[in-house]
C-alpha cells in the first residue's frame, strides 16, 4: 500500500495527528499493533489536560490541547466529559514555594494564565485540605480534564471521516531504505510505502527507532492509578503535590465530571519495564499521603485501580524531531505519562510544520530535540 504519510501508533499522539494530516489533503495510513486505537498508553491515562508546564514547548502544545479539546463537544459534537477545573499545585515548605515562584515568570512569559494564590484562597479551592505549613500554590484556572478513551474515540472517528486508513493488530517489523531514506514498513501482513514515516509509539517508540538505526532514549517504566466511588462535588481543580518521600516522589488527585475522585502517584525507585499488573503496594501508599494532605478523602471508597506506562526520557521532556540518519522519519515520542494531555495539541502543531514549515513552531523542535543533551529533569512533569 502507497501513502504519503505512515504513522506508527494509534495512540494519544497518531490519533490527532492523523486527523489534523488528513485534513491537509494528505494520504495517512496508521499501523497499529493492538486491536483498536488508544488501547496501549491512552487508556491508562487519569484525563488531565493542562498547560502548566515549566518550560515554553510544551506550554506551547498544552494551550493548543486546550484549545481544541473542548471544541470536540462544542463544533463536532462530540461528549468527551470536558471539564476547565485547572490545576493547583500546592507548596508546603520554602523550597517548593520559592520553585514555583520562580517559575512563575517562565510562565507568564509564554502566556499562561497563572499566579501565585495564598493558603486561604486555596483552602477555598480545595475544601478540607490540611492548613497546617500551607504556604500557597500557583493556580491555573484554565486547565481542565476530559475522558481519555472518549477523546480518543472521538479522533478516530474524525480520522476516519477524514480518510484515514488505520490497520490494527499490524506490529511493525522491519523498513526498507535506500540511502538516507526510509521507503517501506514492513508488518507481518502487508508493505507500506510512503514518503514520510511518523514514530508515535509511546513505549515502542525506541524499538521502531532501532529498526531505522536510530537511537532514541525512551524507556518506559509502570505508574499505578485509581478511582473512587461518586461522591457529591467539593473539589474543582487537579491538586498536584510535588514534594517526594521516601517511598514515592508526586501524587494528584482530582473530581471528574460524574463525582468520582481519579488519583495517581510516582513511585519510588521508578519500577522499569512493560509490567502493568496491578501491585498491592499502590493503594495503602497513595491513600497515606492522599490523606495526610486532604483528611476528608479518608471515608470515600475506591472501587477500582489500574496500571500503565510512561514512556520516559532522561529529563522529562518529549522527543520530537527528525533522525539525522534518516531524513524522513519524524520521531513524536517520550511523552513522560503526558501524552493525553499533549497530544492533540501536537498533533495539530506537527501537521502544520509537515505541511508548511516550522515556522513559528521552531523553538518546539529545538528544545524537543532527539539531540539534545537531555540534562536536569522538567520540575513540573
Amino acid at each position: 500500500m502507497k501513502s504519503d504519510i505512515v504513522i506508527v501508533g494509534a495512540g494519544s499522539i497518531g490519533l490527532p495527528l492523523s486527523y489534523y494530516l488528513s485534513k491537509k489533503g494528505l494520504k495517512v495510513v496508521v499501523l497499529e499493533k493492538e486491536a483498536s486505537w488508544g488501547r496501549g498508553q491512552n487508556r491508562a491515562a487519569i484525563g488531565g489536560i493542562r498547560a502548566t508546564h515549566s518550560d515554553a514547548a510544551k506550554i506551547r502544545i498544552g494551550q493548543e490541547s486546550l484549545d481544541i479539546v473542548p471544541r470536540l463537544e462544542t463544533e463536532h459534537g462530540f461528549h468527551v466529559e470536558w471539564k476547565r477545573g485547572g490545576y493547583l499545585f500546592v507548596a508546603y515548605d520554602e523550597t517548593r514555594e520559592n520553585a514555583f515562584r520562580e517559575l512563575l515568570s517562565v510562565q507568564k512569559a509564554a502566556g499562561l494564565g497563572i499566579d501565585w494564590i495564598d493558603p486561604d484562597r486555596v483552602a477555598g479551592l480545595v475544601p478540607g485540605i490540611r492548613r497546617e505549613d500551607l504556604r500557597g500554590g500557583t493556580w491555573s484556572p484554565g486547565d481542565g480534564s476530559a475522558s481519555p478513551l472518549l477523546v480518543a474515540s472521538a479522533f478516530y472517528k474524525l480520522a476516519i471521516d477524514a480518510g484515514v486508513e488505520f490497520r490494527f493488530g499490524e506490529t511493525v517489523g522491519e523498513f526498507d531504505r535506500e540511502g538516507r531514506r526510509a521507503t517501506r514498513a514492513r508488518t507481518g501482513k502487508d508493505v507500506y510505502e510512503a514518503g514520510l514515516f511518523i514514530n508515535a509509539a509511546g513505549a515502542d517508540a525506541a524499538r521502531i527507532a532501532e529498526l531505522l538505526g536510530e537511537s532514541l532514549p525512551v524507556n518506559p517504566d509502570s505508574h499505578e492509578a485509581g478511582v473512587t466511588e461518586p461522591v457529591e462535588r467539593f473539589l474543582g481543580p487537579m491538586v498536584v503535590d510535588i514534594r517526594p518521600d521516601s517511598e514515592s516522589g508526586n501524587y494528584y488527585y482530582y473530581q471528574i465530571a460524574s463525582g468520582q475522585i481519579v488519583f495517581c502517584i510516582t513511585p519510588k525507585p521508578q519500577a522499569w519495564g512493560t509490567d502493568a499488573r496491578s501491585t498491592s503496594s499502590f493503594l495503602p501508599l497513595v491513600a497515606r499521603r492522599m490523606v495526610e494532605l486532604h483528611p476528608r478523602l479518608a471515608n470515600v471508597k475506591v472501587r477500582r485501580t489500574w496500571r500503565g506506562l510512561y514512556p520516559m526520557t532522561p529529563d522529562g521532556l518529549p522527543v520530537v524531531g527528525y533522525a539525522r540518519g534518516t531524513e524522513n522519519v519524524l520521531a513524536a515520542a517520550g511523552m513522560c505519562g503526558q501524552g493525553f494531555m499533549l497530544g492533540p495539541g501536537l498533533g495539530k502543531i506537527l501537521a502544520e510544520a509537515t505541511v508548511n514549515g516550522p515556522g513559528a513552531y521552531g523553538f518546539i523542535f529545538d528544545e524537543l530535540s532527539p539531540y539534545r543533551t537531555f540534562e536536569g529533569m522538567e520540575l513540573l512533569k
